[in-house]
């Protein structure tokens, strides 16, 4: 059983292996000591040593790789699933659970995800580690990426509030860091795009790939990956290259990550049912299910033109709906109309053609 704490500095859960005194974070490389229970300065206690006092973690779904056989020559798939609807709050939303469900559905049913291998955030969880908690979204993200090896998929979709703040350390090109906002936001703050890619983007290792799904406001380049793929309305494109300007490194350690969001940076994404005529979902979630299922999914370039047009055609009737842009429910009180600019976007670690490059979880 492995034992959990806090790093020292930038307080990330870290997993101390049995025995171990000290332990490094892989995000901010500080060293966290354990100190020794097991004995004290000055006893005269000559007797067996006693056991150590702290008591086991309980049960968690982070503490393990997903249950079952080991992975086979073709790797291991696996994935995270949040969805939050902030529920009795003002920022409240009505699709982003049944984001979370069909999300779930299309990875089991289309692209065989084992079940076992998916980790669901809802509020509708009976399990308290599976609440979508700013700790727990935290321990999640870890936990996606922990023993990953070549040949793995891997599988990040978040619906929900997205928002942004200033960047003050120069590594963003707008000027402002992407957020996205957990159940408790209000009082334990939002998870910065920083951190998304410390966690997530940089450890993954050659031969690993990491999808990510955003349906947020705000989403563009939440995942601080390091090129952009500008697409026009006619479908011609060009990459943007959003390398910081300090030459830090934002790409991974060999692996592979490619993100789809609902939006751009400066943009609002629609919680509406616009789209399904029957019920609330975010048009993005929607927009890409719907490309997949219509065999438009072909390449990245196809579901990229086709959420667009979907979104595009649907026109003015977005705009009944409630948005997930933390900004604009506060500087609203609520949802705003006329039509929202949403235009999904494509981030990669490296550029490619994005219409001669084949999808595939």
């Amino acid at each position: 059983m492995f034992m959990l704490v806090d790093c020292s500095n930038c307080r990330t859960p870290l997993q101390l292996p049995p025995g171990a005194r000290s332990i490094r974070c892989a995000i901010c490389q500080a060293v966290t000591h354990i100190a020794d229970t097991r004995s004290a300065p000055n006893s005269s206690y000559a007797g067996p040593t006693p056991p150590p006092t702290y008591a086991p973690p309980p049960p968690s779904p982070y503490n393990h790789a997903p249950p079952g056989p080991p992975p086979n020559a073709h790797g291991r798939k696996k994935a995270l699933i949040c969805g939050i609807s902030y529920r009795y709050s003002r920022h409240e939303l009505k699709g982003c659970i049944n984001d979370a469900k069909c999300m779930r559905h299309l990875l089991i049913n289309k692209f065989q995800f084992p079940e076992d291998s998916i980790l669901m955030l809802t509020e509708e969880e009976t399990d308290p580690y599976r609440i979508p908690t700013k700790q727990n979204m935290r321990m999640a993200l870890y936990w996606l990426v922990q023993g990953c090896q070549s040949g793995d998929s891997l599988l990040f979709h978040y619906s929900g509030h997205g928002s942004r703040q200033r960047n003050y350390n120069g590594d963003e090109v707008d000027g402002y860091d992407e957020t996205l906002c957990p159940l408790d936001f209000e009082t334990q703050g939002m998870i910065v795009d920083d951190e998304i890619n410390a966690t997530i983007v940089r450890p993954l290792p050659h031969g690993v790939k990491l999808h990510a799904i955003i349906d947020a406001c705000h989403s563009g380049t939440v995942l601080d990956l390091p090129f952009l793929c500008r697409m026009n309305r006619s479908g011609q494109y060009k990459w943007e290259d959003h390398r910081p300007r300090s030459g830090m490194w934002k790409g991974t350690s060999g692996g592979e990550v490619i993100s789809f969001s609902g939006c751009d940076d400066d943009q609002t994404s629609a919680d509406t049912s616009a789209l399904s005529k029957i019920t609330s979902t975010g048009a993005m979630t929607y927009c890409f299910i719907q490309a997949i299922e219509r065999g438009q999914g072909t390449t990245y370039g196809s579901i990229l033109n086709s959420m667009r047009a979907a979104i595009r055609n649907t026109g003015n009737d977005l705009g009944g709906g409630a948005v997930t842009s933390l900004l604009t429910m506060l500087l609203t009180g609520g949802s705003i109309g006329g039509g929202l600019r949403q235009e999904p976007q494509l981030t990669a670690c490296q550029p490619f053609d994005v219409y001669t490059r084949p999808f595939s979880f």
